[in-house]
């Protein structure tokens, strides 16, 4: 993992507890990098999970401002 660095991001204590194991650690930064730097956009999992909901939520009758409008206030609910 030489061409890796270390960052710190907030976590459960369970979380934190588990990443102390470093082979773990080591899998979970992989995860990661591939979850935000993946091969090609359309191969990107969560750019998928969200157009995904908007989806659901939109067949369910939800227009894209609703759907904004819930993202920012649950975002503003979770800001640590």
């Amino acid at each position: 993992m030489s061409d890796y660095v270390t960052v710190e991001i907030p976590v459960s204590p369970e979380a934190a507890t588990l990443l102390r194991d470093a082979k773990r650690a080591q899998r979970v930064g992989a995860l990661v990098s591939d979850m935000l730097r993946p091969s090609a956009p359309e191969n990107d999992p969560l750019a998928a999970l969200i157009a995904e909901a908007k989806a659901d939520a939109r067949s369910g009758g939800l227009t894209d401002e609703a759907i904004e409008a819930e993202l920012r206030a649950a975002n503003a609910e979770h800001r640590l």
